[in-house]
């Protein structure tokens, strides 16, 4: 097949730099233009990135010699490709303006951003979870004036452990979770290398985590009404992130009570017959399976098990009763491929394959 011309704006920064690397030799899309700030711009990638490169492979040859383009240049950068994934590190404001302005021109926009995240006609996809609200993209064009562009966003890093383990349980009405994560530096684009202070060290804090934490779940959960995504209104999530001393991979410790209250046997039957849309549309990055559980109490491991389904699916293990809720159990997930650039590469798949996104000639 003709493969997708792909655009990455923010090409320079740690999640750009894992787009393009993990889009060398992808059966549908071949990037075709790298765009980032305006001081990058007019230099070769290769030279723009330099000792930031964050990986211990060769930048891909064809995108080493690409020449930036400056993001904010739309028209240039639309006259290259059919869609982009957008890993801009802006303000919140300039981030939704600019991409807006992306949309307007008729270039579908794939965000690892928060910006447009609690936009109520913009979807935020996790594909095994909820691709049904692809269909709230029909109103969100009509408010843009656009016929072909729009934005899509994937979730917060720190919720992609946890919320697949919980969404194969929602007959059971989950009503309340308390989550505490432990999230790797990679999620603040971050090596070991240029953050020595990370080394033997966990950080009790990372700005705003919590609060996406809890309530990006709520829209993921929601349902597409009358142009807009609707949250849903249960369950009440506590959440609490931490930074530790790991280069990839979030681990999230979670407890939760049901109105319903399952039997173990049937959590785990529920986690292990998952099926998804993202497997049913036969999606080249889609996982099968998306969950693995380990009965070796031990696991998940972050070093051992965040690679799992090339890194695109999670690992659950330590379900067991809880003195205070019903139950709990431990998650992992890697955050810079199923939580950022992975995830978004898969929802491109998802929109390509259901039509959202086309070919601009």
């Amino acid at each position: 097949m003709e493969k997708y011309r792909v655009g990455i704006v923010g090409a320079t920064g740690m999640v750009g730099q894992r787009f393009i690397s993990l889009l060398r030799g992808h059966p549908w899309f071949e990037v075709t233009c790298v765009a980032a700030s305006a001081r990058s711009a007019g230099k070769l990638y290769k030279d723009a990135v330099g000792e930031r490169w964050a990986f211990d492979w060769e930048i891909p040859a064809g995108v080493a010699e690409m020449t930036v383009v400056d993001a904010a240049n739309v028209d240039e950068v639309g006259a290259k490709v059919d869609f982009v994934f957008c890993a801009v590190d802006m303000k919140k404001d300039e981030i939704r303006a600019l991409e807006e302005t992306y949309a307007r021109h008729e270039i579908p926009v794939v965000s690892n951003n928060s910006a447009c995240r609690g936009v109520e006609d913009v979807p935020m996809v996790v594909p095994e979870i909820n691709a049904d609200h692809l269909a709230v993209i029909e109103a969100q064009r009509k408010r843009l004036g656009s016929e072909k562009g729009f934005i899509a966003v994937k979730p917060n890093c720190s919720i992609q452990s946890y919320v697949p383990a919980l969404t194969p349980l929602m007959e059971f009405e989950p009503d309340k979770v308390s989550v505490c994560t432990y999230q790797a530096i990679s999620g603040a684009g971050k090596t070991f290398k240029n953050w020595p202070e990370m080394v033997d060290n966990v950080i009790p804090y990372i700005g705003g985590e919590d609060e996406k934490s809890e309530n990006e779940p709520l829209k993921l959960w929601g349902h597409v009404e009358n142009g807009r995504i609707v949250n849903a209104t249960t369950p009440a999530i506590s959440a609490q992130c931490l930074r530790v001393a790991s280069a990839d991979g979030h681990m999230a410790a979670v407890s939760v009570s049901f109105k319903k209250k399952p039997s173990m046997e049937q959590i785990k039957e529920r986690w292990l017959h998952y099926e998804t849309e993202a497997q049913r549309l036969e999606l080249p990055s889609a996982p099968k399976p998306f969950l693995q559980y380990f009965e070796d109490p031990s696991r998940p491991q972050t070093r051992l098990d965040r690679d799992f389904q090339n890194g695109y699916g999670v690992s659950i293990g330590r379900l067991r009763e809880d003195k205070i809720f019903d139950y709990r159990f431990v998650c992992l997930s890697h955050n810079t491929i199923r939580g950022a650039a992975g995830g978004g590469i898969l929802t491109a798949e998802l929109l390509c394959r259901k039509g959202y996104i086309q070919r601009r000639g």
